[in-house]
C-alpha cells in the first residue's frame, strides 16, 4: 500500500509540471475550416463517381400508360377476387393463399388484420364512385353492378377477360371487342381514364391520418400486376437474382442484408411456399445462437481448442512467455 502511494504522489508531480516546450499558435478556427473543406471535396467527388442512380417512384399513371393491357388485366382480378391481393391473407383480409408458418410458428397469423383491404372496393369500385358523381353513365353502371347478383358479376367479368386477349392499344387507350361485359367494360375504361390522369393515384394514397404517406394500396395494387415485377427484373431486384437492395442498378446496396437473401437461394428455402417464414426462423435461431455464445458449453471453449487467437497474437506470448 505504501509503495502504491508513492507511485501515485510522483505521478501526480510529475503531470503538475508546467509546459516548458516551445509555443506554437493553433488556430482551431481554421483547422475546422480545412478539416470541413477537405471532407466535403471528397465527398462531393466521391459522389460523382460511384453515385447511386435516383430512379423516380413507380407510379399507377405510369404503370397505365405504359402497359393499359396489364392494368385493366389487374383491376379486373381486384374486381373479381382472384388477384394475389384480394386472397392474401393476414394482415390484409382472410384470405390464406400467403399465409406462412413453420410448424406451429405461424406470426403472420397471430397478428390478424392489422390492415384491412378490400382489393374490389378499395381498387376499383371506391375510387369510381368518386368519378360517378360528374359522369351518369358512370353513376349507372356502378348501380347496376352493385344491384347485381354474384353469378351475373362473374359472367361479365369473365367476358370481359376472354376479351383482353383480343384487345389492341392506341397510344394509352385500350380498345376491346364489344361483347356481354354488363357494366365492367364502362367501369374498366373510366378507371383507365383515372389511371391515366395521375387520379387513381392521388385517390389510393389518399388518408384521414395527418400525413398522407400510406402507399400501402397503391403498392398492392402494382404488385398484383406484372409490369412491376418486369421493372424489378430489369434492374435485377428480384429475390432470385439477390434482390432487397436499396440502390436500384449495379451499384452496391445493403451489403448486411447478404445473409437474409443467402437463404433464398438453396434448398428447401428457393422451392417453398413458407420461404419467408423458414427464412426468418432460421434467421431468429442463428441470432440467437450468437448471442448466446458465451453460454453454450463446449462451443464457447472453441478459442481453447483451436487456438487461432495465439497466431494472432504471437507477439505478445513470445514478450510474456516467461511470465
Amino acid at each position: 500500500m505504501t509503495l502504491r502511494r508513492e507511485k501515485y504522489k510522483a505521478r501526480q508531480k510529475r503531470d503538475s509540471i508546467p509546459y516548458s516546450g516551445p509555443k506554437v499558435p493553433y488556430d482551431l478556427i481554421k483547422e475546422a475550416t480545412i478539416a470541413f473543406l477537405v471532407v466535403a471535396i471528397l465527398t462531393t467527388l466521391l459522389a460523382i463517381i460511384f453515385s447511386s442512380p435516383d430512379e423516380s417512384a413507380v407510379t399507377i399513371k405510369q404503370w397505365a400508360n405504359s402497359d393499359p393491357v396489364d392494368f385493366v388485366t389487374t383491376a379486373l382480378s381486384e374486381l373479381d377476387g382472384s388477384s394475389l391481393s384480394s386472397q392474401y391473407g393476414p394482415p390484409y383480409n382472410s384470405g390464406t393463399n400467403s399465409q406462412q408458418h413453420v410448424g406451429p410458428f405461424a406470426p403472420q397469423k397471430w397478428a390478424g388484420q392489422r390492415i384491412p383491404v378490400n382489393s374490389a372496393q378499395d381498387f376499383v369500385l371506391s375510387p369510381l364512385s368518386q368519378e360517378a358523381s360528374s359522369i351518369p353513365l358512370l353513376s349507372q353502371s356502378l348501380t347496376k353492378w352493385n344491384s347485381a347478383s354474384s353469378a351475373d358479376q362473374g359472367n361479365w367479368t369473365a367476358n370481359y377477360s376472354d376479351a383482353l386477349a383480343k384487345a389492341t392499344v392506341d397510344g394509352s387507350k385500350l380498345l376491346v371487342p364489344s361483347g356481354k361485359y354488363g357494366p365492367v367494360g364502362e367501369m374498366m375504361s373510366e378507371l383507365l381514364l383515372m389511371a391515366n390522369s395521375g387520379a387513381l393515384d392521388a385517390s389510393l394514397t389518399g388518408t384521414s391520418h395527418f400525413y398522407g404517406t400510406d402507399y400501402t394500396k397503391p403498392l398492392l395494387f402494382l404488385a398484383d400486376g406484372t409490369y412491376l415485377s418486369g421493372l424489378a427484373q430489369n434492374k435485377h431486384l428480384l429475390g432470385t437474382q439477390w434482390g432487397m437492395m436499396n440502390e436500384t442498378g449495379n451499384w452496391p446496396g445493403q451489403a448486411w442484408l447478404w445473409l437474409y437473401t443467402f437463404w433464398y437461394q438453396i434448398p428447401p428455402y428457393n422451392t417453398s411456399t413458407n420461404a419467408d417464414a423458414l427464412v426468418m426462423t432460421t434467421m431468429l435461431i442463428v441470432s440467437a445462437g450468437l448471442l448466446l455464445v458465451p453460454v453454450i458449453p463446449g462451443l464457447r471453449r472453441i478459442p481453447e481448442y483451436i487456438p487461432v487467437h495465439r497466431i494472432i497474437w504471437r507477439d505478445w506470448y513470445k514478450r510474456n512467455r516467461s511470465k
